[in-house]
């Protein structure tokens, strides 16, 4: 179910924002979406086609982008990004710390959108 209002926000920004620049159909979204992200891409498509019909963002595509999990170092700030099978065995590449933050993974947002 979470899908469903994720979804839901999703297609609310696109038709809130479809006005002001004049447009006359939503062809297609692009969204990244962090791989650390328990969204699912089927799920996200079947709910935006139940969702969007009869609105400006029927028939749209999602074309769905899993942007890299990236961490900090708590302790030389050193950035970087591993895999999601990586996760339970986290050290800096820089000092070797297993202390770091998430900056990235889990995060979705709408990168751009194709329209008429």
């Amino acid at each position: 179910m979470h899908e469903l209002q994720v979804t839901e926000s999703i297609l609310n920004i696109a038709l809130k924002h479809a006005p002001a620049d004049k447009v006359k159909k939503i062809v297609a979204i692009h969204l990244n979406i962090g791989e650390l992200s328990d969204l699912e891409n089927e799920w996200i498509q079947q709910y935006f086609d139940y969702l969007s019909k009869n609105t400006l963002a029927e028939g749209a595509k999602l074309v769905i982008e899993r942007i890299p999990i990236r961490l900090k170092c708590d302790s030389c700030q050193n950035e970087f990004e591993i895999k999601r099978d990586e996760i339970k065995n986290i050290k800096c590449r820089q000092c070797g710390n297993k202390k770091c933050s998430l900056i990235a993974g889990r995060d979705y947002f709408i990168k751009n959108m194709e329209v008429i």
